[in-house]
């Protein structure tokens, strides 16, 4: 439900949160790539939503959410929006 992943990204820019601290699949990814960022994206191999922290060319996961919802909740916790 892209929806979600909208509506954060819209609270994110109205919070005043850098382009460039986040990256939220399908809806904001920055191009060129910044170099560390706070992610949300599909867990790999399906099953729910991963959050994270992308540093240094590798992702390392927080938290696997089972739903979109909880993982865009837990980004934006992580953003401190």
């Amino acid at each position: 439900m892209t929806e979600h992943r909208r509506a954060l990204e819209r609270t994110l820019r109205e919070a005043g949160v850098p382009a460039g601290y986040y990256w939220i699949e399908g809806v904001h990814e920055p191009s060129p790539v910044p170099t560390d960022f706070a992610y949300l994206r599909a867990a790999p191999g399906g099953g729910g939503w991963e959050t994270g922290v992308y540093e240094r060319g590798a992702y390392e996961p927080v938290a696997v959410h089972p739903d979109e919802t909880d993982a865009c909740a837990h980004l934006r916790a992580l953003l401190g929006a």
